[in-house]
């Protein structure tokens, strides 16, 4: 893979803030997020760094994505601060801090899935979400890294 790569997240977003047991896709929205970044494989580990930008915040958030057998660590800092560690198989706790206040979540890891090729990574994260002590949601957060030579199809 190339140092230069395109990243797409996909995954889940509450349509209802209320909605605490959401099961249908019709409770929930799915979000592709798609931006440049830099990838590196160091030390038995891949790290992918990339900026993201929220809407009314001048300051880009710092990313920091790094893959190890089966732990997915995202590591976020700028007007959002939190480092997420999805390990298959744990629950892990995390205090996610945004502009507006703290937030203590849980990630309970079901799977971490990788499928690679020459050019590019695919990533699956299942997981549960807790929020202070609450669980929310069964998640699905899809990760995919492709050398910017290749060029990136939304939908491939």
């Amino acid at each position: 893979m190339t140092r230069d790569v395109l990243i797409s997240i996909q995954g889940l977003q509450f349509a209802d803030s209320e909605v605490k047991n959401a099961a249908s896709d019709e409770e929930l929205d799915r979000i592709e997020t798609i931006c440049p970044g830099e990838y590196y494989y160091r030390n038995d580990a891949h790290f992918v760094l990339y900026e993201e930008l929220i809407e009314d915040f001048p300051t880009p958030i710092q990313n920091m994505i790094k893959l190890r057998n089966k732990e997915f660590t995202l590591t976020k800092k700028g007007p959002v601060n939190v480092q997420m560690v999805f390990s298959e198989g744990k629950k892990t706790m995390t205090d996610y801090a945004t502009p507006f206040g703290n937030i203590l979540i849980a990630l309970d890891t079901k799977e971490v899935g990788l499928e690679e090729s020459s050019g590019s990574m695919k990533i699956h994260i299942a997981y549960g979400l807790e929020a202070n002590y609450q669980f929310i949601a069964d998640c699905n957060i899809t990760v995919e890294i492709k050398s910017r030579v290749q060029g990136y199809c939304i939908g491939s």
